[in-house]
């Protein structure tokens, strides 16, 4: 659905907590067509981000292990990768 949200499963280390939201963000923001979280509507994308990032988590502890890692990193870890 969306190209610019990075595949979680598969990474070692496991995705982190921060990256399975930065993901849940990514997501709440595509279908709710924000460019950006205002004030006004914080608290149902924070709402929306917890409950999709919960999922999320329960979808990758149960998904079976893969067996090539995911072709790109997720954005975090590409920051944190020297060039």
């Amino acid at each position: 659905m969306c190209r610019n949200i990075t595949p979680l499963r598969g990474l070692e280390p496991v995705a982190t907590d921060d990256e399975i939201r930065a993901a849940a963000l990514q997501y709440v923001r595509k279908v709710g067509s924000l460019s950006s979280v205002s004030a006004a509507n914080r608290a149902a994308v924070d709402r929306a981000v917890e409950t999709i990032a919960l999922a999320t988590g329960v979808l990758l502890a149960e998904l079976p292990e893969r067996r090539n890692p995911p072709p790109v990193l997720p954005p975090m870890r590409r920051r944190a990768t020297p060039a």
